[in-house]
């Protein structure tokens, strides 16, 4: 007799087939957003939003460790950062003794985190209460392993 091989749980299909679309609605409302930071005055795209925070937890950056902490390449930091000190959100600092120019916040830049902050953190609140602290760590563990996935793609 030839061995039996499971069958596929169709539950389980499913269950993946509905994350797989809705990481596919979360990477097209992040280009929506984006769409929009280029568009409206004031406007943040998750990229600046993550700069703006990196900024604000760790003071001053290179170009090359604003790259990382945004997970992106020091060619688009550095795209990035002229969008935030054209908005007057950062400045370029020359750090004395090195090449590299810091980027650091301005007043303007640490307002502008805040209240995103507060305003993401409400909306997190919001939609998210009927979720418990284990629902919710699943969950960014979910989307730390899609985030994994979609790198290697």
């Amino acid at each position: 007799m030839p061995p039996r091989h499971p069958q596929p749980d169709s539950g389980r299909e499913h269950a993946l087939d509905e994350l797989s679309r809705a990481a596919y609605s979360l990477s097209a409302a992040d280009a929506r957003l984006r769409g929009r930071a280029t568009r409206t005055p004031g406007a943040l795209s998750l990229t600046h939003a993550r700069a703006l925070r990196a900024l604000a937890r760790n003071g001053p950056l290179s170009i090359r460790e604003l790259a990382a902490a945004t997970e992106t390449t020091p060619p688009g930091a550095t795209q990035l950062v002229n969008g935030l000190v054209a908005a007057g959100y950062v400045t370029r600092e020359q750090t004395p003794g090195r090449k590299a120019v810091a980027v650091a916040l301005t007043a303007s830049g640490r307002d502008r985190h805040d209240e995103r902050q507060a305003i993401l953190q409400r909306a997190l609140d919001t939609a998210l209460a009927d979720y418990d602290v284990a629902a919710l760590d699943s969950a960014a563990e979910v989307l730390r392993q899609l985030s994994a996935i979609y790198d290697r793609l």
